[in-house]
């Protein structure tokens, strides 16, 4: 009975505080099909502030924090910091040691120190100019020199097209285009529709096919080096970072590299007229082809490399029904950055403070819900990550060394960038871009949908779900590493600006406002996935 009183004085409390807020934080209508739990959410919502974002990001984006690289004492301060937030809000101590600590061993990599060279026709060609080559990627080797390179079109090995059938490329160099063949009306001889398969998104897949078969060099023509480029510099220049014994794993990929359409035309040489005519010819047909080019090629890989140490951050809330417990929401954001270069800080205050404040405050709401008798029927699992600027490495380790079984993990919810806004939407602030929401369930999709329609009425923008996204930003945050585990998962972001990567992305530019506005839609979702009756199932097949 007085269980029963508490929880009926509870819902008139909840009533009164609806009824007095603003239209964002209106119930739900009752006969929503995708909300149906969400009634009772607006006061812990409530709780998701702009001012608790800004407390919490002027302290990780504060120059004492340096810039928070993994592996560097910034990060480790970022670290101890959300973890003295976890305790206290009062969230217990499941990581290694007792602490809220996840640690990593990662294996920094870098050219500096070491040796990256290639040379055509006897003219040395600039790394990170003139072509592009990550160390995560290649295995070390002494100087390596070929006569002949073998042009093998896509470099694909698929039941539906192979430019592997019948050649013997062992020990050769090969040069490949990154994307797929597509006929004259814009379909792929893959997928049949405009939409690309997975060969033009994930170019590493080329690099272990291209390992299999034995091929010594892949030579990638990238249309848009100077994008490469600028992206790569941002990293390299640093270094790259791989888990535990880092480097190219049991020589997992053939070495590489990107390389400028010019450089490939150097390549070709006389016989220009002829692989233009081949190259056409296999758009037109879909029928693989090949030919060799006689070229004087030399290139050296030899890295530098150190050990160090992260760690990503838990805070778990236990569920509160015995019937769900079990189950676990996964809601994340990388804490990491890109620290110092020279005096320079690198604050990272939208990339990605921004998520990890976000994830904090709804946090926080989630255990002033429970601490109220309303906590979520199943657990979540508020995991912030390192090493995600290395190549969404903390987020990695997490998935192949789960706390939870996976089976058991309902949804990963991952906020990346969400205090600015991108030149599309310049001086339209009230947006957000939703990513992968629907990859692999639709019932995740319309979750989301709905709890904007009923609680925040932002511009859901689909743009960079498209599967043939050019700039493929549903494989570059951490939420992907539970996709391809088979977790539905979505992806808040609110594009790049001019200070991304760069010093200049500092706590004044943080449009708080539109943060907590996010925060609270982000809240709404993973409410309804955390207390819904029937756990989301996956229903749609991912290529």
């Amino acid at each position: 009975m007085k269980k029963f009183l508490l929880a009926s004085a509870f819902a008139a409390i909840s009533s009164g505080l609806l009824a007095q807020m603003s239209p964002e934080l209106a119930t739900t209508p009752p006969d929503h099909p995708y909300l149906t739990s969400t009634a009772t959410a607006a006061p812990f919502a409530a709780t998701i502030t702009a001012d608790d974002m800004r407390s919490h990001l002027s302290v990780l984006a504060s120059d004492e924090y340096e810039g928070r690289e993994t592996g560097e004492e910034g990060q480790r301060k970022a670290a101890d910091f959300i973890a003295a937030h976890f305790e206290k809000l009062g969230l217990p101590k499941i990581g290694n040691d007792g602490t809220y600590f996840q640690k990593i061993a990662f294996t920094a990599e870098s050219w500096d120190n070491g040796q990256i060279e290639l040379t055509i026709n006897g003219e040395s060609y600039r790394h990170l100019s003139d072509f592009v080559s990550f160390p995560s990627a290649n295995s070390n080797r002494e100087r390596f020199a070929t006569e002949e390179v073998v042009f093998l079109g896509y470099g694909i090995d698929d039941p539906k097209y192979s430019d592997y059938d019948g050649r013997n490329v062992k020990d050769k160099t090969i040069l490949i285009y990154m994307d797929e063949p597509v006929d004259n009306n814009g379909n792929s001889w893959l997928t049949g529709t405009p939409e690309l398969s997975a060969w033009s998104t994930d170019w590493r897949r080329k690099l272990e096919v291209a390992h299999q078969y034995g091929v010594a060099t892949v030579l990638l023509i990238d249309a848009d080096i100077k994008k490469t480029v600028g992206e790569a510099r941002k990293t390299l220049l640093s270094s790259e970072m791989r888990m535990g014994e880092g480097g190219n794993p049991e020589g997992r990929y053939a070495n590489n590299m990107f390389i400028s359409s010019t450089l490939a035309k150097e390549i070709v040489g006389k016989k220009m007229k002829k692989f233009v005519k081949l190259r056409d010819g296999i758009k037109k047909s879909g029928k693989p082809a090949h030919m060799d080019l006689p070229c004087r090629l030399s290139m050296v890989h030899k890295k530098h490399k150190r050990q160090l140490l992260g760690s990503n951050v838990l805070g778990y809330l236990e569920g509160s029904d015995p019937l769900y417990k079990h189950e676990v929401v996964v809601v994340s954001a990388h804490y990491d950055h890109l620290g110092k270069k020279g005096p320079a800080i690198y604050h990272g205050a939208d990339d990605n403070g921004s998520g990890s404040s976000t994830v904090m405050d709804i946090a926080q709401a989630f255990v002033e819900a429970k601490k109220a008798g309303n906590g979520p029927r199943r657990s979540i699992l508020f995991l912030l990550v390192s090493g995600e600027e290395k190549g969404l490495l903390g987020s990695e380790y997490y998935s192949e060394h789960p706390l939870f079984p996976l089976e058991n993990t309902v949804a990963n919810v991952n906020v990346d960038m969400v205090g600015r806004t991108d030149p599309k939407h310049d001086g339209k602030p009230n947006y957000i871009y939703v990513i992968g929401s629907n990859r692999l369930s639709t019932e995740l999709h319309d979750i989301n949908e709905a709890a904007n329609e009923a609680y925040a009425q932002l511009d859901l923008d689909y743009t960079y779900n498209a599967k043939n996204d050019p700039n493929r930003f549903y494989y570059r945050s951490d939420h992907y590493n539970f996709a391809k585990k088979g977790i539905p998962s979505i992806f808040y972001f609110s594009g790049t600006h001019k200070d991304y990567h760069q010093p200049s992305d500092t706590v004044d530019k943080i449009m708080f406002d539109k943060m907590e506005k996010i925060g609270r839609l982000i809240f709404y979702t993973t409410w309804e996935l955390a207390n819904r009756e029937k756990r989301i199932k996956v229903n749609v097949k991912e290529d």
